[in-house]
């Protein structure tokens, strides 16, 4: 049987900041519909591989390969034609304005000659509402504003949106932090829904929970570097948590 080739590979990616190396040499895979947990502690090297990936940095070295083409992104504006899209912490929502407005954000739809620049509102409500379907979303309303809804609602709209732009890999950046145990729990249900879908998803988080309940694969990494990768079938969350400190696998 052939094997299948990944979506991502980064080979050998490394950033220098001055003289210090935020990544030296780090390798990485994921496929599609395969949700990849990234771990390690505070400047493994974490925040500076995402914001490459997102196309908001450049490596100093090193090579991204996409459906196995050698690419590189001048701009999260690159990155997201690329079909990769990140999610961050606070989402990047506008709160005052409704869920399709949010979802359409930057790619509205218009009626009529383009220069005339009416919105096609009705367009983007049907459209909003079909998008976070995928993600058994309760809100009926797509008018209603984003700062109406819960945290986990507030990652559906922002994973719809992503989806709109067609993204094929979504970055999730500590997308439970600061929620209760139950919205976590409902964007946990969302990643899942993504990796039926077939959509890929690098999960960032310090929750090792989390990570366990979720991903096929685990990646440290600690001072810029592979530190361990596992099987999340193999592992729990303490032996995670103790490779994040050791860097390396348990014994």
């Amino acid at each position: 049987m052939a094997l299948v080739s990944p979506l991502l590979q980064l080979q050998g990616i490394t950033r220098h900041y001055g003289a210090v190396r935020a990544l030296d040499g780090v390798d990485l895979e994921i496929h599609a519909g395969e949700v990849l947990g990234l771990c390690g502690d505070n400047g493994a090297g974490k925040s500076t591989l995402v914001r490459i990936l997102s196309g908001a940095a450049a490596p100093t070295a090193g090579q991204i390969m996409l459906d196995g083409a050698s690419i590189r992104f001048r701009s999260p504006a690159d990155a997201l034609a690329s079909g990769i899209a990140t999610t961050y912490q606070d989402l990047a929502l506008a709160p005052r304005l409704s869920i399709a407005q949010n979802i359409f954000m930057g790619g509205e739809r218009v009626r009529g000659p383009s220069w005339l620049g009416l919105l096609d509102k009705r367009a983007m409500r049907l459209e909003a509402k079909g998008w976070l379907a995928r993600f058994n979303f309760a809100v009926t309303d797509m008018d209603r504003p984003v700062s109406d809804l819960s945290g986990g609602q507030r990652q559906a709209v922002a994973l719809a949106r992503a989806l709109r732009w067609n993204a094929r890999l979504i970055v999730m950046d500590e997308p439970t932090a600061a929620l209760g145990v139950t919205e976590g729990r409902a964007v946990l249900e969302l990643i899942r829904a993504l990796r039926r879908d077939g959509v890929a998803v690098l999960l960032v988080s310090h929750n090792m929970d989390d990570v366990v309940a979720v991903t096929d694969r685990v990646a440290i990494l600690k001072t810029g570097r592979n530190a361990a990768h596992f099987a999340t079938r193999d592992v729990t969350a303490g032996q995670l948590a103790q490779a994040i400190i050791t860097g390396r696998a348990a014994a």
